[in-house]
């Protein structure tokens, strides 16, 4: 039989009707003063970095990443999750802060919408968190175009650092989707409009800078990676930085103040901390290292969130982020719903952009789950394969029978699932999650035997190899002559020890969105590598991946506008 929830009204209707508290009772709760905030207004502040330090003597508290299977177009309620547990732990008795990054503005006016969460689940002011916040994006842009400034300033003012020209890997970038800028020619119309060379724009939150505030440690070790970045090579192969071009000093102060987290609330005033915000198909897809320093010196339980699938962000933050911050995961909660198990056992099919009927969705279907759930046990396997246990949480549609949601609990179970429990935070907020953070207790009380994947001494082709056989599951792996040429420089110049930061669909666990559930018979084709060599990683592009996204024909923007009084409407 399906359960009936009570029909609730839009993400911003229940937003703009939430009585908030003022940030600084929010920030006094975890023991900060008016010393350790710089205040945006009434109901965000940012967190000066010295309170880690200050707390350094407490113990660290449980530390929790949320991620899901493969997604929808339309999303399975992630961030939901991430928000909806972290009430429920506080509804429980536990001391508990969310990490979560900044959403760019490209989904916001794109396919996906906003990233504040749902329903009674969502971090608030949600139109503050979707839009503007407290300017991290934009200094982030700032910082990359000045950098990209300087080099086309370098070469026409006599280039004599002998830039290659040619061999420049630096873009600009932009937080709105536009496809129109992906390949791009500058510099025409003389030689007082710099020299002329094909470039291209990647949307913001793909900029290295933003990485490199997502992985730094503290503010000397975010002006230490601005200096590393290399922009190319001269004409003789050597790598060309920031520092070489003496402007890694300029892009520090400009990026000065995002460097501390911003703190918000959720609808039932537990804290968040909204961090960085890069995406996990295209970059490492996780908040900051130094958000989840500061969080888990100040609670006892901290709930983070990487980028879609674990095959995405999960992997990246394993790999990457918990390899820099030498942080550890007690556990993660894998996110799924009834009907992107459907999806994947090919019940129906679900187009970016384009709404899910919800009679198709909601019509039984038990072998279709079944088959679908072959992709949640690959997602299983690869959080299991680092040694973390594993808490599935099945995002309840009313649509959804108990038979259906017993069916996926069993088999998570079967797959090597620790708990799999049914969620209605999106709901009911943190009294629908109760058995969720029940279970995510258990979960990160037992013996963690973390371990990465793969070693930083592989080589470059051993590390692509290794992600995807064990977490995609792919036979193996074909370099296109790019590939095989950035490698071979790569391991040249000594960047081969970097660990590497996957570039794929979050639409399937292979390189093509069209394979669906545990695709199997399959090779990964790598086009090209990029280095980011002050954040720290490789990025392997595999197959079509792009760097920038474009609009949807019908993009969610199209229905955003401010009401004659100035309230913002359409925002999800």
């Amino acid at each position: 039989m399906n359960v009936k929830l009570h029909k609730i009204p839009s993400d911003l209707e229940i937003a703009q009707k939430a009585v908030l508290r003022p940030i600084s009772e929010i920030a006094g709760e975890l023991g900060l003063d008016s010393e350790d905030l710089e205040l945006y207004g009434k109901y965000k502040a940012k967190v000066h970095l010295d309170i880690i330090q200050a707390k350094a003597d407490r113990p660290l508290g449980k530390y929790i990443d949320v991620t899901a299977i493969t997604p929808t177009p339309l999303g399975e309620g992630k961030t939901v999750t991430t928000i909806g547990v972290s009430q429920a732990l506080a509804k429980i008795g536990k001391r508990v802060i969310t990490c979560i990054r900044q959403p760019s503005l490209g989904p916001v006016f794109g396919i996906k919408g906003g990233a504040a969460g749902g329903g009674y689940s969502q971090v608030v002011p949600m139109e503050d968190l979707n839009l503007h916040l407290t300017g991290d994006i934009h200094a982030v842009s700032l910082a990359n175009n000045l950098l990209a400034a300087y080099i086309d300033s370098h070469l026409l003012h006599g280039n004599k650092l002998d830039i290659d020209p040619l061999a420049i890997t630096w873009r600009r970038v932009v937080d709105i989707s536009d496809r129109a800028l992906r390949q791009i020619v500058i510099g025409l119309g003389g030689r007082e409009n710099g020299y002329a060379r094909e470039t291209g724009f990647d949307i913001a939150v793909a900029s290295e800078i933003m990485a490199i505030l997502a992985l730094a440690r503290d503010l000397k070790d975010m002006r230490t990676r601005l200096g590393a970045i290399v922009i190319g090579t001269n004409r003789s192969g050597q790598p060309i930085t920031a520092e070489d071009l003496q402007c890694a000093g300029s892009l520090a102060v400009l990026m000065k103040d995002a460097v501390m987290p911003t703190l918000m609330q959720t609808l039932e005033h537990t804290p968040v901390l909204v961090h960085a915000g890069p995406f996990a198909n295209i970059a490492h897809g996780n908040s900051s290292i130094i958000a989840d320093q500061m969080a888990l010196r100040l609670a006892d339980y901290v709930v983070t969130e990487s980028g879609f699938g674990a095959d995405c962000g999960c992997e990246k933050f394993m790999n990457i982020k918990c390899r820099y911050s030498g942080l550890k995961p007690d556990a993660v909660i894998m996110t799924c719903t009834i009907r992107a198990l459907k999806m994947h056992g090919n019940a129906f099919e679900v187009r970016p952009g384009k709404p899910l009927d919800p009679a198709v969705a909601a019509a039984p279907n038990d072998e279709a789950l079944i088959r679908g759930c072959e992709n949640l046990e690959q997602h299983i396997q690869a959080v299991r394969l680092h040694g973390v246990p594993v808490v599935v949480a099945i995002n309840r549609f009313s649509t959804d029978t108990e038979h259906e949601i017993e069916l996926v609990r069993g088999q998570a179970l079967q797959f090597g699932a620790q708990a799999a429990v049914c969620s209605e935070v999106h709901a009911r907020g943190g009294a629908g999650g109760r058995e969720l953070a029940e279970a995510v207790v258990a979960a990160a009380d037992q013996t963690s035997d973390f371990k990465f994947l793969y070693s930083l001494e592989d080589s470059v082709k051993e590390k692509i190899e290794t992600i995807a056989a064990k977490i995609y599951g792919a036979d193996g792996v074909d370099y296109l002559p790019m590939a095989e040429k950035k490698i071979k420089l790569y391991t040249e110049l000594g960047f081969d020890r970097l660990p590497v930061c996957m570039a794929k669909t979050h639409l399937s666990l292979s390189h093509d969105p069209k394979l669906k559930g545990r695709p199997r018979n399959f090779r990964i084709p790598v086009r090209d590598v990029r280095a980011s060599v002050g954040a720290g990683f490789l990025c392997p592009m595999l197959g079509d991946m792009r760097t920038m996204p474009g609009l949807p024909s019908q993009p969610a923007g199209n229905n955003i506008d401010l009401t004659e009084d100035g309230l913002v409407k359409g925002l999800f």
